[in-house]
């Protein structure tokens, strides 16, 4: 069997799972080279057997042996790390936001489309097992057409305020894999935006710029309605839900839990609570996905998440921001025909 070569850049929280993942879990890869700004990431290299590392990502993109690149650095960097990696004719997953910019993103989508390399872009939660049973009976017409998508997003706790403040805000690093999700089981593109948001978790978050709680509602082309409720913290631990209503039927999920007991006494009924954390919630999906990105490259394929989806998902979170600023509803081509930006 031909092994696939591949070099990850960056290898923070994100690419550690993707670099444990494919070592670990795919026998048909091998991981030739690792690239971090740290030096002292080089551990990793000797704990993994990887030949390569790099401080700079340059260097692992022009290695011939490399031929595939996984892209798991900061957000302000993927658009170059995107650029140089498709520009070397290699093949491509990056970690979401493509960038901050939506011209840029547009840019960018062109570049690869001309390329010809297979690029994914790591919206995980599609990859969910709960989510995708809900989006196969979608499929399967048990649910109808769908009228009303409900999607609870709620994180145990907020980020440092250091990465909010380079982050691009809640609705680009946060609600943009729900912004994702809502046109995955809606089957549709949003055709308006209207969005309220509020500090009522931290202060200091206000204080750089940002809300920690808000609620979202996308009409779609197809007339579907969703709605998006989300928190930067939830007591109570990851609250990750979906309801798809439609016509024939209800479909959703609930929370998954270390167990799934549950306890009654004299004063009620007790359970477990959610999983607390998004790499323990989600790390079926972050397998997942990146089994659809290795299988795409063995049968020549194109990836089912693309440039695209990182550009409608982007465009959908820069609505929701006017629209939250100015408390009215806004019109999705306002954002993609003018290349309106995070910061606008």
């Amino acid at each position: 069997m031909n092994k696939i070569n591949v070099g990850i850049i960056g290898v923070g929280r994100m690419g550690r799972i993707h670099l444990d993942n494919l070592v670990l879990k795919f026998p048909e890869v091998n991981v030739v080279a690792i690239s971090d700004v740290l030096e002292s990431s080089k551990s990793l290299a000797e704990q993994y057997n990887v030949p390569n590392f790099y401080t700079d990502y340059r260097d692992l993109i022009s290695n011939p042996d490399v031929e595939a690149v996984v892209i798991c650095s900061p957000t302000d960097r993927h658009a170059e790390n995107i650029l140089a990696a498709v520009t070397a004719g290699k093949q491509v997953f990056c970690e979401k936001p493509m960038d901050l910019s939506l011209e840029t993103v547009q840019e960018l989508e062109d570049i690869i489309e001309a390329s010809g390399v297979k690029f994914m872009l790591g919206f995980n939660r599609r990859f969910d097992p709960n989510f995708k049973k809900i989006k196969s009976l979608i499929n399967e017409g048990k649910v109808g057409e769908p009228h009303i998508v409900k999607i609870t997003s709620r994180d145990p706790a907020p980020p440092p305020v250091s990465y909010i403040k380079s982050s691009g805000g809640m609705f680009v690093d946060m609600t943009i894999h729900d912004f994702d999700m809502a046109r995955f089981m809606a089957g549709s593109e949003v055709k308006q935006v209207f969005a309220v948001g509020k500090n009522l978790v931290d202060p200091e978050i206000g204080k750089a710029g940002d809300i920690d709680t808000a609620v979202i509602t996308l009409t779609f082309e197809n007339g579907c309605i969703a709605t998006i409720d989300n928190s930067r913290q939830a007591v109570y631990g990851y609250d990750q839900r979906v309801e798809v209503f439609g016509s024939a039927g209800m479909a959703g999920t609930t929370n998954n839990t270390p167990d799934n007991h549950y306890y009654y006494d004299k004063n009620g009924q007790s359970g477990p609570l959610p999983l607390n954390f998004f790499m323990d919630r989600y790390i079926d999906s972050y397998y997942n996905e990146m089994r659809e990105f290795i299988d795409c490259l063995n049968k020549n394929e194109k990836p089912n998440v693309g440039a695209k989806d990182g550009m409608v998902s982007l465009a959908i979170g820069i609505a929701a921001n006017i629209s939250m600023k100015e408390n009215r509803v806004v019109a999705l081509e306002e954002i993609t025909e003018k290349n309106v930006s995070v910061s606008s």
